[in-house]
């Protein structure tokens, strides 16, 4: 990490968190933020992801830019792939402030921001004016007060899916009261087939990926592995933030809402892996949770993930995170002669027993 960087990571780390995630947002559409602008890559790392060409399997988890408000920057960040959101169909607050809580003894975030959005409308009016490059996706919700939530997933793909590379179904925040209850195999069915219909309207294909809980049994792992390939998603995301508290040192580790950061990563990886012997590995799955460096990325790829996700530790170590992870995953593939493809899964079954 250069020393600007850590300068700049110091100055927002004196502010509120809520604050500093708004003014890092502007200081990246202002250009203020340095970047690399091309992505690391190599013939090592470049990957295809449900038909989308990465040059890095690295990349942006939703959350960090709801608004895509600095799109054009964070597609020259480092990132392989970039998601955003989660947009609504309709502009909401999110839950009341403050909302977003750091737990630095623990490398960790607590979040219960609620879908706060601008709607999918202004979102997609963003995405469609960005500069070509790494693909761009699109994390979509329901408003919390809609009478029918389903159909508020298929109506976000039908307002802004056409401005996105990839969709994602976002049925595993534990922001919104009983969003959760949609991962049950007959509502996620129901739900899944609305979304991917409003998909096959648009003028382009877009791969629609399904994002998961890691508080999920292996019950619950098995039906959601059976709906998703009844369903021909194109890929699941495992996982979202969790409701545990198991192990924090923060006095703020008894607030509400979803932890996200280097606690979640034992937890992610095993329900990555197990959703991996669920599938057979005939499913694209995208390993998130806790990831803060090459090694984290490995063993994600190792329990079964053709690519990776970062966002809370970019808050304790920079946007050169994308960088040097994508940088040390190269080396380390090329120093033990090995590809991603033959990595991928290789681990499964140790984690899947953790």
């Amino acid at each position: 990490m250069k020393l600007l960087e850590k300068m700049g990571l110091a100055g927002l780390h004196r502010l509120d968190p809520e604050t500093a995630h708004d003014l890092s947002i502007r200081a990246l559409s202002l250009g203020l933020v340095p970047l690399p602008g091309l992505p690391v890559t190599s013939d090592r790392l470049r990957t295809t992801l449900a038909g989308l060409e990465l040059p890095n399997p690295v990349g942006l988890a939703a959350g960090y830019d709801k608004n895509a408000r600095a799109v054009a920057p964070l597609m020259r960040a480092g990132f392989g792939f970039v998601e955003l959101g989660a947009a609504t169909p309709r502009p909401q607050p999110g839950n009341p402030k403050p909302r977003l809580f750091r737990l630095t003894e623990d490398q960790a975030i607590i979040n219960r921001f609620g879908f706060n959005n601008e709607g999918a409308h202004i979102i997609a009016s963003r995405m469609a004016a960005r500069p070509a490059g790494i693909p761009v996706g699109l994390n979509i919700g329901a408003n919390k007060d809609s009478d029918d939530r389903a159909a508020d997933f298929a109506a976000v793909v039908d307002i802004a899916g056409a401005s996105a590379d990839f969709l994602t179904v976002n049925v595993s925040s534990p922001n919104t009261e009983r969003l959760r209850d949609l991962q049950g195999a007959e509502a996620l069915a129901a739900l899944l087939q609305g979304v991917l219909q409003a998909r096959d309207r648009l003028p382009r294909r877009r791969p629609v990926f399904l994002k998961i809980a890691p508080d999920l049994n292996d019950s619950e792992i098995a039906d959601i592995a059976a709906v998703a390939a009844d369903c021909r998603v194109d890929g699941i995301i495992a996982t979202n933030t969790t409701l545990s508290r198991d192990g924090l040192s923060s006095p703020h580790a008894a607030q509400t809402g979803g932890l996200s950061g280097r606690p979640l990563f034992e937890r992610a990886t095993r329900v990555l892996a197990r959703l991996y012997q669920a599938t057979g590995g005939t499913i694209p799955l995208i390993g998130v949770g806790g990831i803060a460096s090459a090694d984290d990325a490995w063993q994600k790829i190792r329990a079964g993930a053709s690519a990776v996700q970062i966002y809370s530790a970019l808050i304790y170590q920079g946007f050169s995170l994308a960088s040097r992870i994508a940088t040390d995953l190269d080396n380390r593939l090329d120093a033990e002669n090995t590809t991603l493809g033959q990595l991928r899964g290789s681990g499964a079954a140790d984690w899947a027993q953790r």
